[in-house]
């Protein structure tokens, strides 16, 4: 898979996972995307991922690298996308 490709299923795990906000955004914790089942057998590095989608601000987090158990309480948020964020 590439990059864009791994962001795009990202987006759609995040929004599996998450909760829905007013906004139109997502949140999910590292620790819940980290435990599923089904993100582990789609993601090889799903830390490297997060990395690559937060870069492309396709979504937030405090700090830079996220560890498992360490950081397990990390709020991720989906930024909601134009259409979304329209509604």
């Amino acid at each position: 898979m590439n990059v864009e490709e791994e962001v795009g299923r990202l987006r759609e795990e995040i929004k599996r996972l998450g909760t829905l906000q007013s906004d139109g955004s997502y949140k999910v914790t590292f620790g819940t995307l980290f435990n599923d089942d089904q993100c582990a057998n789609i993601f090889e590095a799903l830390v490297g991922t997060l990395r690559a989608a937060k870069k492309r601000k396709v979504l937030t987090y405090e700090g830079e690298l996220l560890l498992q158990g360490v950081h397990d309480n990390v709020e991720i948020t989906l930024n909601p996308t134009p259409a979304a964020a329209a509604n």
